[in-house]
C-alpha cells in the first residue's frame, strides 16, 4: 500500500492519475479509465473528476494507495 498525501479537501482522479504518474496529461483519462480497473472505497470508478478525499483508499489493478491529508 503506498502512502499519498493530498493538500486541500481532495484531489480529482485525473490530477491523482497525474501526480502518480499513471498518465502524463488530462487528455489520457479517458483511455486509462477504459484500460484499467479503478475503485475508490471499494466501487468502480467511472468519472474522470471524481473527488478523492483524505481517508479514502483507491486501487488501481491491485495496487492500493491510502490518501492522508497535510
Amino acid at each position: 500500500m503506498k502512502i499519498i498525501k493530498i493538500y486541500g479537501d481532495y484531489i480529482q482522479l485525473d490530477q491523482f492519475l497525474k501526480k502518480t504518474d499513471h498518465i502524463s496529461s488530462g487528455g489520457e483519462t479517458g483511455a486509462f479509465l477504459e484500460a484499467h480497473t479503478i475503485t475508490l472505497n471499494g466501487v468502480k470508478v467511472h468519472e474522470k473528476r471524481k473527488k478523492i478525499r483524505q481517508g479514502d483508499t483507491l486501487v488501481i489493478d491491485e495496487e492500493t494507495y491510502r490518501i492522508t491529508g497535510e
